[in-house]
């Protein structure tokens, strides 16, 4: 498995939350069908969109931010 599946897992289990819990979430937010296993394979072959990981953030209780590598500084 690749970085950002350890991260996300880190991050919901953090929130004392499981990813299919997580990916349930996901689905009532979009009004869709999300599953654990679809999750899984996003995560898994890094083929996630950005609007999927900034609902995962927003699902547990984070925010995106971009930092400038040079200065330091947030956006």
């Amino acid at each position: 498995m690749g970085k950002i599946v350890n991260e996300i897992k880190n991050l919901a289990n953090d929130r004392d939350m499981t990813l299919k819990q997580l990916a349930q979430k996901i689905g009532e937010v979009q009004n869709k069908d999300y599953s654990l296993a679809s999750l899984s394979q996003k995560l898994r072959n890094e083929t996630i969109s950005y609007k999927e990981i900034k609902l995962i953030a927003e699902n547990l209780g984070y925010k995106i931010k971009f930092v400038d590598m040079k200065s330091g500084l947030y956006h």
